[in-house]
């Protein structure tokens, strides 16, 4: 009996292509989408594709394995939900809804353990007195610059001298200059003179797989939670740095803003006991 077209169609799969996405979104615009909408949309989808395999291929079980690297950089699932939300209109955009399915639509957003300064710190350290200086970096790079993996192939030894990197969304992240000044060093010291910094002995980009085995195994030398060790907890140790400085500076400039004032009000202000 020959296969149905429909269930030949099933087992094929979909290929995103450029075009394809660049179709889907002029529809959205001729829909009477905004501009913002469509933004939003075309970054999602960049990011969906830069996610796929060389063949570009979506499949049944695409989206649940994209939503668990999402989920896994640290994005919380109402960010996941925006990004699954947009593959899945372009896949009713292309009729292919057999390919919609990502997991539990009602999955709670559980809390995730967060790793303190000091564990941070005992990383580095451990790894330092282990003299695992790639393990080191990308223990630092993580917590300090607050890229997730999939970025990690950005950060070429060009864009490390230049201390920025530009993500896909446009987003510019500073690279502090002692860190750069490690990351340079180690890439003289090992004959990396372009390209990634962060490869396999093959020469080949690490891989996710790769800095999670490496980052389990530091862990469990410098005594730090299994479950803490990943780059969604480094990343969001930065983002709990940054928060604590922005809300030292706002409280630092409201009391310089009192005593401006209050310096002025004893020159010149109105003293109705005078």
């Amino acid at each position: 009996m020959e296969m149905k077209d429909a269930e030949r169609t099933a087992m094929a799969g979909l290929v995103l292509t450029p075009e394809l996405i660049e179709a889907f979104l002029e529809d959205l615009k001729n829909r009477g989408r905004v501009v913002d909408t469509i933004k939003a949309y075309r970054h999602h989808l960049n990011v969906f594709y830069d996610f796929l395999p060389k063949d570009k291929s979506i499949q049944k079980d695409t989206l649940s394995q994209w939503k668990a690297v999402l989920m896994e950089d640290g994005f919380a699932i109402r960010t996941v939900n925006l990004y699954l939300s947009a593959a899945k209109s372009l896949l009713e955009y292309c009729n292919r809804r057999d390919l919609q399915v990502s997991g539990s639509r009602t999955e709670p957003e559980t809390i995730q353990p967060e790793l303190t300064r000091t564990e941070y710190l005992r990383l580095l350290s451990t790894a330092r007195n282990l003299e695992n200086e790639q393990t080191y970096l990308l223990v630092k790079v993580f917590a300090t610059t607050g890229i997730s993996i999939r970025d990690l192939p950005k950060m070429t030894i060009k864009t490390i001298e230049k201390g920025r990197m530009v993500l896909p969304d446009g987003e510019e992240v500073r690279i502090p200059e002692c860190i750069q000044a490690e990351l340079l060093d180690f890439a003289k010291r090992n004959g990396i003179y372009e390209g990634p910094l962060f490869i396999t002995r093959n020469k080949t980009p690490i891989d996710r797989n790769g800095i999670n085995r490496l980052l389990h195994l530091l862990a469990a030398d410098a005594c730090v939670d299994k479950e803490k060790a990943n780059t969604r907890c480094l990343r969001r140790l930065y983002l709990t740095t940054q928060k604590n400085i922005q809300a030292n500076l706002a409280l630092l400039m409201e009391q310089t803003y009192d005593r401006l004032l209050e310096k002025e009000q004893a020159s010149i202000g109105w003293d109705q006991s005078e």
